[in-house]
């Protein structure tokens, strides 16, 4: 391959790259003005200015790409959930998965044609469809990893934060303050879970009920023990039974729950080492124990039994 054809294809391709990630970059970080926010409250048409334009251009141009990767309304909304899990809380967020998913794809098929060998049609083909394919599945790899580090974190911190809030809840405070001081004291050592709380505190001050504001964390954080202390936080609301009650005992299942986790991972760790110790100890071993044996045999038997 011609080397200047390959640095013109590496160029083209870095400046695509660079293209695709400063408009990324201005539709998550758009730099509105207050009549712009103004506007959006009050459902009211801002004034079309240079700021206002591009944003709307980028985002036409960003939800084109991801209606090319999502079609479905099930579909988009069950996507729009995910990322609300991983993290992501912009408004655009799922235009803007699909787009990187979309613009990937046609991006890693480009740099796989030009690096990939092409002596056959075959291989084009098959660089193209590998390039493709990897482009368009390394955002839901990434978005995945996130996820699950997301859950592990919230899930981690979840039970010392339910006791903080039954601490709260016993000492006399309501629940509205006893999630507002929970989220203050976690932020240094859970700042996730404190941001879900505070979230929670800021919806109702808003005005949305508390029952609307819970079934939003449990949406938030997807992970079944929130789910369950939301349950049972609308069962004691709903039957006038005792908040600090339904927290002590539902506590106490949280713990017993995290260390049924323990117990299961540590269990685990034995078949775990087996195959570690088969496919990398035991060869070293049986190398160690036989190979003297075997050099005696080729060096001293052998040629014995040869009559040498």
């Amino acid at each position: 391959m011609d080397p200047s054809l390959l640095y013109l294809a590496v160029g083209a391709t870095l400046v695509a790259i660079g293209g695709v990630s400063f408009a990324l970059y201005t539709v998550l970080n758009p730099q509105r003005t207050a009549s712009d926010r103004l506007a959006e409250i009050g459902n009211s048409q801002p004034e079309a200015g240079p700021t206002a334009i591009r944003s709307a251009r980028l985002h036409a141009l960003t939800a084109s790409a991801a209606r090319l990767a999502v079609s479905d309304d099930e579909q988009l909304a069950s996507l729009r959930k995910r990322m609300l899990q991983a993290g992501f809380r912009d408004r655009n967020a799922v235009e803007i998965y699909s787009a990187c998913r979309t613009v990937g794809a046609v991006l890693f098929a480009v740099i796989a044609f030009f690096i990939l060998p092409k002596d056959k049609a075959v291989y084009i083909i098959g660089s193209s469809l590998l390039g493709a394919a990897a482009g368009y599945y390394l955002p839901a790899i990434w978005v995945s990893n996130l996820l699950d580090r997301r859950k592990t974190e919230l899930l981690k911190a979840f039970p010392d934060a339910l006791d903080l809030l039954v601490s709260c809840v016993e000492a006399g405070l309501g629940l509205d303050a006893a999630v507002r001081r929970v989220a203050d004291e976690m932020e240094g050592a859970a700042p996730d879970l404190s941001r879900e709380l505070q979230l929670v505190n800021a919806e109702v001050n808003a005005g949305v009920p508390r029952s609307e504001a819970l079934r939003h964390l449990s949406d938030r954080t997807g992970l079944d023990d929130i789910n369950a202390l939301v349950n049972v936080l609308l069962q004691a609301e709903r039957f006038g039974t005792s908040v600090s009650r339904a927290l002590r005992v539902h506590s106490e299942h949280v713990r017993v729950r995290r260390m049924q986790r323990a117990e299961e991972k540590a269990a685990q760790v034995s078949p775990k080492l087996t195959v570690v110790m088969i496919l990398f100890i035991l060869p070293c071993l049986i190398v160690i124990l036989i190979g003297p044996a075997v050099i005696n045999v080729k060096n001293i038997l052998l040629p014995t039994m040869a009559g040498e």
